[in-house]
């Protein structure tokens, strides 16, 4: 007994979580409430026409029918086995054969002074089981195939929508109900991919303090011992100090990966890619979200300074890098504590034809519409100071 128990209870906690999973799952619930109630409603209905039909005796037998219908397919739909094609087919079929009965157990007389038997309100279920299943467009279909089903059996087409607007009012049903579904339905997407986006950026953050922890402050050492010993681990030293600031660059949390809108780059998530044991990066820490194809000039920009540092500056020196949002423009501050640049060292490069400053940093800048500013001495270091503009779109 006690095994029965478990089982049954088993399936119904299966059963129920199912139903949880459904975007549209309180739809249809309430829809089996409204069944109830419509139920209720032709059983009164039947009752005080009976003695008006012309087969009465009929009508009940049919009626019997119906109330097996209402409970199977009110339990199938709100359990949610019955959320299907095949249940919804049906259930359109048997509404449209009940409607089409009254030809039979009433009247023509009845019937064209009487809503159809078993009353409309009832056959309204299955124009809305249809639209919580597929949509607006077939909940109009199905509407106008419950509602052309009326119209045929009372033979007539009223077009006094003012006395008689029952078609009008069962496909608006269908719409509104499959536009209910829809935005259910988007709404579940959306939340799910918050959900993702959210698991993902704490996964990269547990990853980040794990690999910070280990692997880049071994990578770290021995980029800084290489540097001390010499030549020989020189190019060892090159190459570990590569594979961190790649790693960094992975695990820094750049929203190009985990992007709200992909339209747009979290510049301070890119510039953080560039933090390493030698260089410093600081940010906002709210996402600053520029055009894609500008973020990547800026990134060229900004990697092109800070490999000068590293080249140039001397095997101690620092780098720091400073972004500020100013409404209208960016500026990024690139600073290091280095040898500096000798006084016309930068025009004698130039003469040489070594264009690195004036083409990958400064005219990079200047096709952004932005200007770049160095300022630099023998002894007192390098600093680059770059402004850009942006463009905001209205909120």
């Amino acid at each position: 007994m006690t095994q029965r128990s478990a089982a049954r209870t088993s399936r119904a906690a299966a059963l129920t979580r199912a139903v949880d999973t459904d975007p549209a799952g309180p739809l249809w619930r309430g829809a089996q409430l409204f069944r109830l109630v419509s139920y209720l409603y032709a059983l009164g209905f039947q009752i005080a026409v009976n003695d008006d039909l012309a087969h009465g005796e009929v009508a009940w037998v049919l009626f019997g029918l119906l109330s097996a219908a209402t409970a199977a397919c009110g339990i199938a739909y709100y359990v949610g086995f019955g959320r299907n094609v095949y249940w919804v087919v049906a259930e359109v079929v048997v509404a449209c054969a009940m409607m089409a009965s009254t030809s039979y157990v009433a009247t023509t007389t009845w019937a064209m002074n009487n809503q159809t038997w078993p009353t409309t309100l009832w056959a309204v279920n299955a124009v809305i089981s249809v639209a919580l299943l597929g949509g607006p467009i077939w909940g109009i279909v199905a509407g106008l195939v419950v509602g052309g089903t009326s119209v045929f059996v009372k033979g007539a087409i009223d077009l006094n929508f003012g006395r008689n607007a029952t078609i009008i009012i069962v496909v608006a049903t269908g719409m509104a109900v499959g536009l209910a579904a829809v935005i259910a339905r988007r709404a579940h997407e959306v939340l799910v991919t918050a959900a993702g986006i959210a698991a993902a950026a704490e996964e990269r953050e547990r990853l980040s303090r794990e690999v910070h922890d280990g692997v880049l402050q071994v990578l770290a050492l021995i980029s800084r011992r290489g540097r001390e010993i010499g030549r020989p681990t020189a190019e060892l030293a090159e190459m570990a100090s590569e594979q961190e600031r790649t790693l960094r660059r992975l695990i820094s949390g750049s929203a190009t990966d985990i992007a709200v809108d992909a339209a747009s780059t979290d510049l301070g998530g890119l510039l953080r890619g560039f933090a390493t044991g030698r260089v410093s990066v600081s940010a906002p820490a709210a996402q600053v979200l520029v055009d894609p194809v500008v973020a990547e000039q800026i990134r060229l920009v900004v990697g092109n300074v800070i490999d000068n540092t590293e080249r140039h500056a001397g095997a101690d020196a620092r780098a720091f890098v400073l972004l500020e949002d100013l409404a209208d423009h960016l500026v990024i501050s690139i600073r290091d504590d280095g040898v500096g640049i000798a006084e016309g060292r930068v025009a004698e490069a130039q003469r040489q034809g070594r264009m690195g400053i004036s083409k990958s940093i400064i005219g990079r800048i200047e096709a952004l519409g932005g200007t770049a500013v160095l300022e630099s001495g023998h002894g007192l270091g390098t600093e680059w100071e770059l402004t850009i503009p942006v463009e905001r779109e209205e909120p």
